[in-house]
């Protein structure tokens, strides 16, 4: 990599993983600009004020330039509405994805210009090699699943200091260095989703009670509006004689449709839309595929707007990602249809 300008936009949130990403950034040789995204101003979990008192008191203990962009109202139009219409038409979306695509990665890429800088870095548990994405050596923390939406434009000018280590060894850096951040909690929710997800979206969008039904078409109870409920959900659904999990939401009849059998919620295929990928797949192509975070991946085959699992895959979900591996390489992924 040509480093004749080293001068890199860290993106940082006031967390343990930012702050270390600057200081690994200093003892390569870098010259890190700290830039802290404000999202929402109220916001007490992930860019509020104290997530950016941290992350000055980083920036000034670690002689690092620190600087703020407001994004609010962008993150409102983009990520929120983008969230609230996706359970609208009774799906479970995936704003991390959009976010890090629309808000997080273009904002640090848009002031590349602006700091006469020539790479952007992030806190994220990822490695990337010549544009492309690899698996975090940390797999129980690796992000590369948020990333699949991500341009090739930006991939070339990113760089993912915490790629090599465990969440374990940031925290001990965190602490050798004295960090404010060392201890730092982490976020494992929707940011913007302070309270439950039923408290969030009422008042938002319109949560119509309706009929909870068995796939016979029996009615079991009332639910509070489907764009409270997910596929495969267990808890929360609130009938007696369980457990019921939900099998899948009738919009057309308002109809929420639960089973207690957990084999009715396996399937193969999985067809998709808005796929991004990296470099032209070679159609059908066998490769891995997660259909959530925290998933395991399965083995399938990759074809036009449709992915073939070898084994049944539990609870997917309408609006979540799948996302496609070959080996440890990131390809690419799409929205689950």
């Amino acid at each position: 990599m040509n480093r004749k300008n080293k001068k890199v936009v860290v993106g940082v949130s006031g967390g343990v993983d930012s702050s270390v990403a600057l200081t690994l950034l200093k003892e390569k040789g870098f010259s890190p600009i700290a830039l802290f995204i404000n999202f929402q101003e109220e916001n007490n979990r992930c860019c509020g004020s104290e997530a950016r008192r941290r992350a000055g008191e980083t920036c000034q203990e670690l002689n690092i330039p620190f600087y703020e962009i407001n994004a609010e109202e962008r993150f409102k139009e983009r990520v929120i509405e983008y969230f609230l219409d996706s359970y609208k038409e009774g799906k479970t979306p995936n704003p991390c994805v959009v976010c890090n695509k629309q808000i997080k990665f273009k904002v640090l890429f848009d002031k590349l210009k602006d700091f006469n800088a020539s790479y952007i870095a992030t806190g994220h548990y990822a490695r990337i090699d010549e544009g492309k994405i690899f698996v975090a050596e940390d797999e129980k923390k690796d992000q590369s699943y948020f990333l699949w939406d991500l341009s090739k434009e930006v991939l070339r000018k990113m760089i993912f200091p915490l790629g090599k280590l465990t969440k374990t060894e940031v925290r001990k850096r965190a602490r050798e260095f004295d960090l404010p951040t060392a201890e730092t909690a982490e976020s494992q929710e929707v940011c913007f989703v302070e309270s439950d997800l039923e408290s969030f979206l009422r008042g938002r969008i319109s949560l119509v009670p309706g009929d909870i039904k068995d796939k016979t078409g029996k009615k079991l109870g009332t639910h509070v509006g489907l764009p409270v409920y997910t596929i495969g959900q267990r808890r929360g659904i609130g009938l007696s004689g369980g457990p019921y999990y939900v099998l899948r939401k009738d919009t057309d009849r308002n109809v929420l449709v639960v089973t207690k059998d957990r084999k009715d919620l396996e399937e193969r295929r999985v067809s998709f839309e808005r796929a991004n990928f990296f470099e032209k797949p070679d159609l059908p192509l066998p490769v891995e595929a997660k259909i959530r975070y925290n998933a395991p991946k399965g083995k399938g085959v990759l074809k036009e707007d449709l992915f073939l699992f070898d084994e049944p895959r539990r609870a997917i979900t309408p609006g979540q990602s799948i996302v496609f591996y070959k080996g440890e390489k990131l390809l690419g992924g799409a929205v689950i249809k």
